[in-house]
């Protein structure tokens, strides 16, 4: 479906990206994720091409402008590879550089985020906790002034990235309880009381590496604090619009892979003596994510649209990561069914999606959560 929003540069960012993804991640993605990583050379290689680079100067090592279509393509295209766990294994960074280029002082901005950018080290954001996700506000992590430091302590869990970021984007809480009393640190890796646990056993994501995180008596300076004390809430729900529209293109991009590999069985597979493309029952079920993928699309296409005009629109964010994620489960499984037996077997875009499609539903803010959010933000 043609998108009326394309320009010559975006058209030419997205076949660049494609191309890469094709050649370069694709062809690897079983085995990066059996493996449970994915080399450092493609954080550097993704660096060079400044995925991570929209809405940061370029005196910090970013672009120096923004694009939501750009951003979204971006997202759109790793996911095509058919694995989440890469995508999520390089995108860790993603959605922890923008609280530091908003709100860390020059010095933190120009030692740490060209090296973030580039992909030669890693960074995550760290916001969920052991005793809750989605509810932000009830967060125990606490961090309290001591002199020229601020002292951390308290655990942070299901950190993408979390095993291998040389630095983390923590919330801690500051002052009462709510979400007025909770504020964003610069924590780096190898300070002392800082410790990480890998997570294992996952479901899906494989190559991405996920860890719970340890911060016992962690002292920070007073230059680490990012933005106002007290005023971290506020940052984390504006990063997470950007977070969750990208998942909703992410679901996107895996379900345009679902479609090319179901259509391809679809037309090689014969049951009776004829292809399976010649059923109406497979035909109808093509037809049905086909419609699932252009609603997504056009869903994706009028936010960054809204994004790009200024508008901050989390009520249609939020209903968009639901329709994508809902969309995604339909698509990975009808996927799954017109590819019968070979499609439950290991080493396919198809299997490895339907494998991960609840992540997509949970990450970010919950189905759940989402709904309760839109109706909100809509004065229902």
């Amino acid at each position: 479906m043609r998108n009326p929003f394309e320009t010559e540069e975006r058209a030419a960012w997205r076949r660049t990206l494609a191309d890469f993804v094709a050649a370069e991640i694709t062809p690897h993605a079983d085995a990066w994720d059996e493996a449970g990583e994915v080399p450092w050379s493609l954080h550097e290689r993704l660096g060079a091409f400044g995925v991570w680079g929209f809405g940061i100067e370029e005196r910090w090592g970013g672009l120096g402008f923004d694009d939501a279509f750009m951003r979204c393509a971006y997202q759109e295209e790793i996911a095509r590879c058919g694995a989440g766990g890469v995508g999520a294994a390089v995108n860790g960074r993603s959605i922890s550089v923008a609280p530091i280029a908003l709100l860390g002082t020059d010095e933190l901005r120009a030692r740490v985020l060209p090296d973030v950018l580039s992909g030669r080290k890693g960074s995550s954001l760290a916001i969920t906790e052991p005793g809750g996700g989605s509810d932000v506000a009830n967060m125990s992590t606490r961090a309290r002034r001591d002199g020229n430091h601020w002292v951390i302590d308290g655990e942070k869990t299901f950190i993408t990235g979390g095993t291998k970021s040389s630095f983390y984007v923590v919330g801690a809480r500051t002052g009462g309880e709510g979400m007025k009393g909770i504020s964003l640190f610069l924590v780096e890796a190898d300070i002392t009381g800082f410790s990480r646990t890998a997570l294992s056993r996952k479901q899906g994501w494989w190559a991405s590496d996920t860890a719970t995180l340890h911060f016992d008596g962690v002292r920070v300076p007073t230059e680490n604090l990012l933005g106002e004390e007290g005023r971290g809430f506020l940052a984390i729900m504006r990063n997470f619009n950007y977070e969750r529209i990208g998942m909703t293109a992410g679901c996107l991009g895996a379900m345009k892979a679902c479609f090319e590999d179901s259509v391809a069985w679809a037309r090689e597979r014969k049951t009776f003596g004829a292809p399976l493309i010649e059923r109406q029952a497979i035909r109808h079920k093509l037809a049905d994510m086909s419609a699932r993928i252009d609603a997504t699309e056009a869903l994706v296409n009028q936010i960054c649209w809204l994004m790009n005009e200024g508008e901050t629109p989390a009520a249609e964010i939020a209903k968009a990561k639901v329709f994508g994620s809902k969309s995604l489960e339909f698509v990975a499984s009808e996927a799954m069914q017109i590819m019968g037996g070979a499609g439950y077997l290991r080493g396919g875009r198809i299997e490895r999606t339907w494998r991960e499609v609840k992540v997509m539903a949970i990450g970010g803010g919950s189905e759940e959560v989402m709904r309760d959010l839109a109706a909100r933000q809509m004065g229902l």
